[in-house]
């Protein structure tokens, strides 16, 4: 079902990109042929056994996850962002130090 959402996004834009043109056959019936082909190919990929069988199984799988709380969500983001701004600190100041000391004592800057 989101794949088609996909194809039906993606043909409307096609549709909106082809009305420059001033057929508007051409600006109409090819994205509906492009939509009407996809959607025959993803019914036709998802009514295949094999492909069927497997679709079934991974929703299930998804239904076994153990999902983090909101709170362990929160939490660990903010512990990443500030892993980050004290890297991001560390190698300025690095950055800073290599800056002086290549312009002060090498004199190349």
């Amino acid at each position: 079902m989101v794949l088609l959402a996909i194809v039906a996004i993606g043909c409307w834009r096609l549709h909106e990109k082809l009305q420059v043109s001033d057929n508007p056959w051409l600006d109409t019936l090819v994205p509906a042929l492009v939509c009407a082909v996809f959607g025959a190919i993803i019914y036709w990929l998802s009514n295949i056994p094999t492909i069927a069988d497997f679709l079934i199984a991974a929703e299930g799988e998804i239904k076994k996850v153990s999902w983090s709380s909101r709170k362990e969500i929160v939490t660990s983001t903010l512990i990443v962002i500030s892993v980050v701004a004290i890297m991001a600190t560390g190698l300025g100041v690095v950055d800073l130090g290599f800056r002086l000391f290549f312009s002060e004592v090498v004199n190349l800057y």
